[in-house]
């Protein structure tokens, strides 16, 4: 027990920390693991299985998240493969200059151990991009989109190389895998029957980790591989957003524990740690290549640097490839502790790069040419938002409402701004006027076109810091109109009005009001009494008229 609060201690120190130097809390767990390594703290049992659960959780939560058809698109699978080949290339004739000026044991080292070397550093951190992209909110923007699909290739060419350095291949019981499939339907139907709260966060770890991890395991596939696609045979039941959300918290917690073990891959000896850090000049070579391969699929400059910015760092893939090698004698023994810390280092780094990843894809798009609107791929051109008087930010059950009653009852041109493809079809269908974008994501701002003539924009999203972000990137591209909001709680209506919110409406303390008129309208209706009458619509032109009543609630909540 003293040992756990050893390490408890470490790491919470090392996440405070951070925070005060305005860095991720990741970065102090890193630090607190290197510290606890060097000091020599004794071993804490069962902090590999405690990571490695973290890991299986979030790989389960992107594949409850993931269309997996997006794999299949060019700007994914070709960007991946070529990107590969170039970073691979990339480090072998990094590493051979140093073998060629002498440079310690990189000298001795053969082309095959070099390249293996090469082809660990060409992997960027699942774990890591997805963070940086849930802090952000950015997980379904387009380059989101691109880096995780990107990541996912990754993954899987990892696990082929895995499966052939072991030299066993998967056991002939692995095609019966293929029986998931039509198992999901099952799997659904009891997921219908969980409900919600812990039962349904229990049924997620159990189907993670029993029918994904250790399925997999079993038949000699990679278990992290086998969490991934379990979530994705899920992803299309309707709670499957709300079973991620209610991992987040468990999976952040076990993932504390995956980094802090990053940095107790051994103590550090002066020249690993000067390798280690020489690794890092690659990271901006790689950067420059996400960037141009995918300006060369199309993308927007801007969305092309943001992409190579956040997949800018080394993963923990790159660690087991090189204890692989070094355990079939291919590379020395020393390079597992520099591959570890060049991982670590990286992560460092790239946290702080991000910190201000948009700034600075803005300031290096110039390095690339600019293309016409017209010849930009189809999800990156300009949005054309046509003569709206209002904007809708999220369109669930809340934000469909409110687009309704504002078109309908107050004559208002409105258009619907929501990310979940198949929500959008179906609102299409109803005849809503949508456009697939993320309101949280910067990049969907500087593409709207004609946004100066909208009036009043409603944010209408789950989630409170959602709509504090699409607050400040309405704020930050310039917009002049009035804003609403929905929120929660009182401290998040007091959030949302002191960040320039011009209307909050309650939703709890709203529903009583609401709840209220209905019951009033059912006791005045069975006593042959007139129901009281709400407010008269508006006039065509009064558009912002229709916030009082959102002031009028939010005052009284």
């Amino acid at each position: 027990m003293a040992v756990a609060a050893l390490y408890l201690v470490a790491a919470l120190l090392g996440g405070l920390i951070a925070v005060l130097l305005r860095l991720p809390p990741l970065v102090g767990f890193l630090a607190a693991g290197f510290a606890l390594g060097a000091g020599g703290a004794p071993t804490l049992p069962y902090l590999e299985q405690i990571a490695d659960l973290g890991v299986v959780l979030l790989l389960f939560a992107i594949g409850l998240k993931l269309d997996v058809r997006t794999l299949l698109r060019r700007e994914i699978w070709l960007t991946s493969v070529v990107h590969m080949a170039l970073s691979v290339a990339m480090a072998l004739g990094f590493l051979g200059l140093l073998a060629v000026i002498g440079f310690g044991y990189v000298a001795g080292e053969s082309f095959g151990a070099l390249a293996l070397v090469g082809f660990a550093l060409s992997f960027s951190s699942t774990v890591f991009v997805v963070k940086v992209l849930d802090d952000r909110s950015d997980t379904t923007s387009l380059y989101g989109r691109i880096a995780v699909g990107v990541l996912v290739m990754q993954d899987v060419a990892a696990v082929v190389f895995l499966s052939m350095s072991s030299g066993e291949p998967p056991s002939p019981w692995a095609l019966l895998l293929f029986l998931l499939i039509p198992g999901a339907w099952v799997l659904h139907r009891i997921w219908d029957r969980v409900g919600h709260g812990e039962l349904q966060a229990l049924f997620g770890v159990a189907v993670a980790v029993v029918l994904g991890f250790g399925l997999f395991e079993l038949v000699g596939i990679d278990g992290d591989v086998g969490a991934l696609v379990v979530g994705v045979l899920l992803s299309s039941h309707p709670q499957a957003g709300e079973l991620s959300r209610s991992l987040m918290t468990f999976k952040d917690l076990m993932l504390v524990a995956f980094f802090v073990q990053i940095g107790l891959h051994g103590t550090p000896h002066l020249f690993e740690i000067g390798l280690a850090l020489l690794l890092l000049l690659l990271l901006p070579f790689q950067v420059a290549a996400y960037a141009l391969v995918l300006w060369l699929m199309r993308l927007r400059r801007r969305t092309s640097f943001l992409a190579g910015l956040v997949l800018s760092n080394y993963s923990e893939f790159g660690i087991i490839v090189v204890a692989v090698g070094a355990s079939t004698g291919v590379l020395d023994d020393q390079w597992v502790v520099v591959v570890s810390l060049a991982v670590a280092f990286s992560f460092g780094l790239s946290a702080i790069v991000n910190r201000r990843g948009v700034e600075l894809a803005s300031r290096m798009s110039r390095l690339l040419p600019a293309r016409d609107s017209d010849r930009l791929h189809p999800d990156d051109r300009l949005v054309d938002i046509g003569d709206a008087d209002a904007l809708v930010l999220g369109l669930g059950r809340v934000g469909a409402s409110t687009y309704a009653r504002l078109r309908d009852e107050y004559g208002l041109a409105v258009v619907g701004v929501e990310h979940d493809q198949t929500r959008v079809l179906a609102l299409e269908d109803e005849g809503y006027d949508v456009v697939r974008a993320d309101a949280t994501d910067l990049e969907f701002w500087n593409r709207v076109q004609r946004a100066g003539r909208v009036k009043m924009a409603v944010l209408a999203m789950p989630f409170h810091n959602a709509n504090l972000i699409a607050l400040a990137r309405l704020q930050a591209a310039g917009f002049t109109g009035k804003v609403a909001a929905v929120a929660r709680y009182d401290d998040d209506v007091a959030e949302l009005q002191r960040h320039g919110a011009d209307a909050v409406f309650h939703l709890y303390g709203s529903a009583g009001f609401a709840l209220a008129d209905h019951a009033a309208e059912v006791l005045l209706a069975g006593r042959g009494g007139v129901p009281p009458e709400h407010h008269a619509p508006a006039r065509p032109g009064d558009e912002l008229d229709v916030l009082d009543p959102l002031d009028r609630r939010a005052e009284s909540a």
